[in-house]
């Protein structure tokens, strides 16, 4: 059984326990002990927080002592330290190059990344640079936000001045898109070859996050999630979010190198992606299923709970609950 180590584990129990069910060896860390998805690991640690310089040096000893294969970072928070500790931890990290992370972690580096790359984007300007005669309405957006903080919907250019000056975050201008929003949940492996894209509509999303959401086969979808993916060098896993615009176009607006907050309906459709990273890690070379998954899957989203009680040496151990069995180290 490989060894995958999943990082700021935080709430994200279903894509721990897909490990899991894909039949690896699932060891989850956090800052905080009150993670529920360190409870449903084989195993779990408690580690630095990620600007503390240790935090690096505790992932590798974690890898050593755990026999670890994988790293799956679950937040955008340490994509940037990982990045640039690739060749440290001893285990394959699943991102693509600091400077793609950089600039995906940034919307306004990001539409600059884009354009560049001759991917399709919305309108965009930093806030000196909006000139009087802009097409309203426009979006204030966070440079740096996520889960949809920051971003505030302006129909004038006094509401525009409005929120410039009430928000705090350093921000970008943006035009809203007119078509339907759209999620692209791809796959590549370390040659940057998207071996999968699974498109699913945004029916209802809740915190930035997809709480509602149905698959679909759709061919221009699936290869914008190939062209996207492939033309920005991404590893591993990545969430696409992009509109259909009224003319036919797809501009993009966000790209998460990570698992998407939808994670489980791809999965429930098919994808096979957390296969697809343990037989990275193995040292396999997949080829590429784009299109195969199942379409017409409906995904509606609750919350849970996990209940804790105090353990030997003032631990928590999880409390009338069916998780995994630890596993003996080697």
């Amino acid at each position: 059984m490989l060894g995958a180590l999943f990082t700021c584990a935080g709430q994200r129990v279903d894509i721990v326990a897909a490990f899991g069910r894909a039949g690896a060896r699932t060891l989850a860390v956090d800052v905080n002990p009150l993670a529920p998805a360190l409870y449903h690991a084989n195993a779990h640690a408690f580690v630095p927080r990620i600007d503390d310089p240790a935090y690096v040096a505790a992932l590798r000893e974690l890898v050593r002592v755990h026999d670890i294969a994988l790293i799956v970072p679950l937040t955008d928070l340490d994509h940037g330290v990982l990045s640039r500790a690739k060749d440290e931890l001893g285990a394959l990290v699943l991102l693509p190059a600091p400077a793609i992370v950089d600039a995906l972690a940034d919307k306004w580096a990001a539409h600059q990344l884009f354009v560049e790359r001759g991917i399709g984007s919305p309108d965009t300007w930093l806030p000196e640079a909006v000139t009087a005669d802009v097409a309203y309405p426009v979006l204030v957006k966070a440079r740096h936000g996520f889960g949809s903080r920051g971003i505030y919907r302006c129909k004038d250019a006094r509401e525009l001045e409005f929120f410039l000056d009430y928000t705090d975050h350093d921000s970008m201008v943006q035009a809203c898109c007119r078509g339907e929003e759209f999620s692209i949940d791809v796959f590549c492996d370390l040659e940057s070859r998207c071996l999968n894209a699974v498109p699913r509509t945004m029916i209802e999303s809740k915190g930035g996050e997809s709480i509602k959401g149905m698959t679909i086969q759709d061919d221009e979808l699936i290869e914008v999630g190939r062209h996207v993916s492939e033309t920005l060098g991404l590893v591993g896993p990545a969430n696409i979010q992009c509109f259909r615009e009224p003319d036919g176009s797809h501009l993009v607006t966000d790209i998460n190198p990570r698992f998407g907050g939808g994670f489980p309906l791809p999965t429930a459709a098919g994808s096979r992606y957390p296969e697809l990273a343990l037989a990275l890690a193995a040292g396999e070379r997949p080829e590429p299923r784009l299109g195969d998954f199942r379409a017409g899957l409906v995904m509606t989203r609750f919350f849970s709970e996990l209940v804790l009680s105090a353990g030997p040496d003032g631990t928590l151990e999880p409390f009338a609950e069916e998780l995994p069995e630890p596993i003996a180290e080697p």
